[in-house]
C-alpha cells in the first residue's frame, strides 16, 4: 500500500514537473550512480536510444526505476537530444547488529532477517523495518517472551552506507500458570498432565516456561497416549493460549475428543510378502484381542521393513490399512507389503584409511559386491570395524548408482586412531604403586592388523619383560595365532599382600577360531617356571603350601576361553555386551595340578542417546586336584580397588580366612564382583571421544576355600568416576563412598590409575 501511494505521488510529480516537449532520444546519460551498475539500470529502463520521449513514457520510466528499490530519488531532464537521468541511490546495509539479546544468538537472528531481505550488502528498504520487528517478535513469542520490546536504529556511515542496529529488551519468559483439559473422561487430569512438559513443576526452576514448540510436542504426547490405548479416533479439537495483562503468566486450555476404545479384531497380511508369511507374523507385536496401539503397529511395520531390507528389499513399503467397525468398536488391521525392487550392491568402497590396508578392512565386511543389499550385513560390518579398535569413527552410506534403480554403492568411511605407542614414562596404579615403563606396542602393525608388543615395566610390585605377537587372521577363515615370552618378578608384600615373592619365566602359544559373527573360542598352552620365595612373617597357609609342595615348580597349563562380543565399538561402547568364560587347567606332568574358572559379562544398555548403563558381573573360582589339594596361594583371587570395587583399598576385600595373622590379604579361591555404572559424555566439551564420566555402584567379596558363600557379606560403594584416554594411556579416576563397610575394612575414597592400558 505504501509503495502504491508512492507511485501515485511519483505519477503526479511526473505530470507536473516533467512536462517537456517530446523529442527523439539520441543518447542517455546517467548521473549519481555509486554502486549500481549502468547495465542494471538500462535493464529496467523502458526507454532506449531512438525512442520518442513523451510525458507518458517518462512517467513509466520513473515508476520502473522506483520499483527496483535501488533509488530514493529519480529525476529526468533534457540536454539537447540527450536524456539525462539523475538518481540518488538508497544506502547499502554495511552491517546488521543486535544488542540486548541472550536467548537467541546473533547468527540465528541474522538468518531469520536474511529470509525477509534484510542482510549485509543488500540495499536498505525502509519499509522492511516493520517486517523486521514483526519477524523478531515472532521468534521471541515462540520462546514465550511476550513482553519483548524492539527498536530499530539506522546509523549512517560513509559512502552511502548504513548500519542497522536493533535494540532488544527480551523481558521475562511467560510461565505456565495452569493447563486445563476439557473433554477427557477415560483418564483423570492428573494422569494426563503428568505426561506434559508444560504442566510440570520443577523443584529448582518452578513453573514451566511457555513455548509453542513444547506445546506442539505435548499435544503429540497426548495423542500418542490415547492412540496407544485403543482410542483410534482421538483428536485435539483446539487449544487456547491466554496471557495475563502483564504478559507473565499463561493459561492453556486443551479441548479434546477421546472417542471410543477399539480392540483389534484381526491382523491380516496382504501384498507381495516375498518371505514366508509365518516368519513375518513372528515379527508382529500387535495381535488379535489387543487394544489398538499406534506404537505397536508402527513397530510391526518397522520390523517387517527391516526384515525385507535384510533380503535386499531396501526400499520396501509397509502400509497400515485399518477398517473400523463402530458398532462392535473393533478395528481390523491389514498390513499391505510392497517390497519394491530388490537392490543389489555395485561396489563396496573404503576411504579414510591412510595407514590400515584395504584387505584388513575388507575381511571384516560381510556385505559382498554383486550380491543383494542387506542392511543387517552392512550394519554388522560397521560394528565389526568399530570393534577392531583401530578407528575413531566408522560411517557408512549407500548412494544409488546413477542411471540404475536397483543398484547401490556401499561406502565405508573410517577415521583412524593411534593404535601404537612408543613410550617411556612414569605412571601410578593403586595396585602397583609407581610405574616405570618402557614399551613398544602396535596393535595394527604396518596397517596389517597384526599386533606386536615389547614391554618393560618396573614398579614397586612387578618387574616384567615380555614380547608378544598376534595375527588375528592367521588363516583366511579368521583363525588367529599368537605367542608370548615373558620374565616376571612379583613382590606381593609391596601390594599390601602377605610377604612373598614369585620369580617366573615362560612362554605361551594360542589359537583362536570364530564360531560365528559374534563368538570366538581360543585355545592355548603355557609353560611357566616359577619360584616362590617366602619373606618374614609370611601367612601360615603359604608356609604350609611350601612345606607340602616345595617352592620351585614347572607348570604346564591348557587354557580355553569363549568370548561373545556384540558391542557397537571397542572404545567407549554404548550398546551391546561382552561375555567371556574360560578355564585354565594344569596338565599332569607338571609339579602342580589346579584349575581356575572365570566368567565375566558386561552389558551396555542405552538409556538415552550417548548415555548407557553398564552392568558387569565378574566371577572366579579355583581349586586344586590330584596331588594338589588346594589352589596355589599365588593364584588366588582378590577384590577391591579401582578395577574391582572402588572405595576400598586394592586387594583388601575378604573375610578373616583371606588374611594372615598380620591382617595382610592373601586372597581366596572364590571371587564375586558386580558393577553398575551410568556413563555419560564430557559435559564440559562437545568432544566426547576421549573423556567419559560415570555414576557407579560397585559390590564384591572374596571367599577362602573353607568359607561358606554368603552374599550378605558383599561390600558396596557408590561414587563418581572419570576415564580419560590420554596419549600415554587411560587415566581412571574415582571418588567413592563405602555403603556398608565394617570395622576392619580398609576404605579409600579417591583412587586413580595413570598410564596403564585401557
Amino acid at each position: 500500500m505504501k509503495r502504491l501511494f508512492l507511485f501515485i505521488l511519483v505519477s503526479a510529480f511526473v505530470r507536473t514537473s516533467y512536462a517537456f516537449e517530446a523529442f527523439v532520444v539520441e543518447d542517455i546519460r546517467l548521473e549519481g550512480l555509486q554502486r549500481i551498475e549502468i547495465g542494471t539500470v538500462f535493464n529496467y529502463l523502458p526507454i532506449k536510444v531512438g525512442d520518442e520521449i513523451t510525458n507518458t513514457l517518462s512517467g513509466q520510466a520513473i515508476r520502473a526505476l522506483y520499483k527496483t528499490g535501488f533509488f530514493k530519488d529519480i529525476g529526468l531532464s533534457r540536454d539537447g537530444k540527450v536524456l539525462v537521468i539523475s538518481v540518488k541511490e538508497r544506502p547499502a546495509i554495511a552491517e546488521v547488529s543486535f544488542s540486548g539479546n541472550s536467548e537467541i544468538p546473533d547468527d540465528q537472528l541474522k538468518e531469520a532477517l536474511g529470509q525477509i531481505g534484510l542482510s549485509q550488502g543488500r540495499i536498505l528498504d525502509r519499509s522492511l523495518l516493520d517486517k523486521v520487528e514483526q519477524e523478531l517478535e515472532r521468534q521471541y513469542f515462540s520462546l514465550g517472551k511476550y513482553g519483548v520490546k524492539l527498536e530499530s536504529k539506522l546509523i549512517e556511515l560513509e559512502r552511502n552506507r548504513v548500519e542497522v542496529n536493533i535494540e532488544i529488551a527480551e523481558g521475562e519468559t511467560a510461565k505456565i500458570e495452569q493447563v486445563i483439559l476439557v473433554g477427557n473422561n477415560a483418564f483423570p487430569d492428573k494422569r494426563l498432565l503428568n505426561r506434559l512438559d508444560l504442566a510440570s513443576i520443577s523443584f529448582f526452576s518452578g513453573k514451566s516456561n511457555y513455548s509453542k514448540q513444547i506445546l506442539a510436542a505435548d499435544l503429540e504426547k497426548l495423542k500418542s497416549f490415547y492412540l496407544d490405548r485403543g482410542y483410534i479416533n482421538f483428536v485435539v479439537d483446539s487449544t487456547q493460549v491466554s496471557l495475563t495483562p502483564d504478559k507473565q503468566d499463561v493459561y492453556i486450555t486443551i479441548n479434546l475428543t477421546e472417542g471410543e476404545e477399539y480392540t483389534v479384531s484381526s491382523v491380516k497380511l496382504a501384498g507381495d510378502l516375498v518371505v514366508e508369511e509365518d516368519e513375518i507374523r513372528e515379527l508382529l507385536v500387535i495381535e488379535k484381542g489387543d487394544l489398538f496401539s499406534r506404537s505397536k503397529t508402527a513397530a510391526s511395520t518397522k520390523n517387517i521393513s527391516d526384515r525385507l531390507a535384510e533380503s535386499g528389499y531396501a526400499f520396501a513399503n509397509v502400509n497400515l490399512i485399518p477398517e473400523l467397525d463402530k458398532d462392535s468398536r473393533t478395528v481390523a488391521l491389514t498390513l499391505f507389503v510392497d517390497p519394491g525392487k530388490r537392490v543389489y550392491v555395485n561396489r563396496v568402497n573404503i576411504s579414510g584409511n591412510n595407514k590400515t590396508r584395504d584387505e584388513v578392512i575388507r575381511r571384516e565386511i560381510r556385505q559382498l559386491e554383486g550380491s543383494w543389499m542387506s542392511t543387517k550385513l552392512i550394519s554388522t560390518s560397521r560394528d565389526r570395524l568399530n570393534r577392531l579398535g583401530y578407528f575413531q569413527e566408522v560411517t557408512v552410506e549407500t548412494p544409488t548408482v546413477p542411471g540404475s534403480g536397483d543398484q547401490v554403492d556401499v561406502n565405508y568411511a573410517v577415521t583412524e586412531r593411534s593404535t601404537g605407542s612408543l613410550s617411556a614414562g612414569l605412571g601410578f596404579s593403586d595396585t602397583q604403586g609407581i610405574l616405570l615403563n618402557a614399551s613398544i606396542t602396535q596393535a595394527n602393525f604396518a596397517g596389517t592388523g597384526k599386533r606386536i608388543a615389547f614391554e618393560v615395566n618396573r614398579s614397586q610390585v612387578t618387574q616384567l619383560f615380555s614380547f608378544s605377537y598376534r595375527n588375528p587372521y592367521f588363516t583366511d577363515s579368521g583363525v588367529s595365532a599368537g605367542f608370548r615370552v615373558f620374565l616376571r618378578e612379583v613382590d606381593a608384600a609391596e601390594a599390601n599382600v602377605t610377604n612373598y615373592t614369585t620369580d617366573s619365566y615362560g612362554a605361551s602359544v594360542d589359537w583362536g577360531m570364530p564360531l560365528n559373527e559374534l563368538q570366538r573360542v581360543t585355545y592355548g598352552f603355557e609353560y611357566e617356571n616359577l619360584e616362590l620365595l617366602l619373606g618374614e612373617n609370611v601367612a601360615e597357609q603359604i608356609q604350609e603350601f611350601v612345606d607340602l609342595y616345595g617352592n620351585k615348580y614347572d607348570i604346564f597349563t591348557l587354557t580355553t576361553n569363549w568370548r561373545r562380543d556384540s558391542r557397537n565399538r571397542a572404545i567407549f561402547p554404548d550398546r551391546g555386551a561382552t561375555t567371556t568364560g574360560g578355564i585354565d587347567l594344569t596338565v599332569p606332568g607338571g609339579d602342580l595340578q589346579f584349575y581356575k574358572l572365570n566368567f565375566n559379562h558386561t552389558q551396555y544398555i542405552p538409556v538415552v542417546k550417548g548415555i548407557p548403563l553398564m552392568a558387569r558381573v565378574d566371577l572366579g573360582y579355583g581349586d586344586g586336584y590330584g596331588d594338589t589339594v588346594i589352589l596355589p596361594p599365588f593364584e588366588n583371587f582378590f577384590a577391591g580397588g579401582s578395577r574391582s570395587v572402588r572405595g576400598y583399598e586394592a586387594l583388601t576385600l575378604g573375610g578373616p580366612n583371606t588374611r594372615d595373622a598380620f591382617d595382610n590379604p592373601i586372597g581366596g579361591n572364590t571371587k564375586i564382583v558386580g558393577n553398575l555404572e551410568l556413563m555419560f559424555p564430557n559435559p564440559f566439551s562437545e568432544d566426547s571421544d576421549s573423556v567419559r564420566f560415570g555414576l557407579f555402584v560397585d559390590g564384591g567379596w572374596v571367599y577362602a576355600e573353607r568359607d561358606r558363600i554368603d552374599l550378605g557379606e558383599l561390600r558396596y560403594a557408590a561414587g563418581l568416576a572419570a576415564t580419560w584416554l590420554a596419549p600415554i594411556g587411560a587415566m581412571r579416576f574415582s571418588l567413592a563412598t563405602p555403603l556398608n563397610d565394617e570395622p576392619g575394612d580398609k576404605t579409600q575414597a579417591f583412587q586413580f590409575t595413570l598410564g596403564t592400558p585401557f
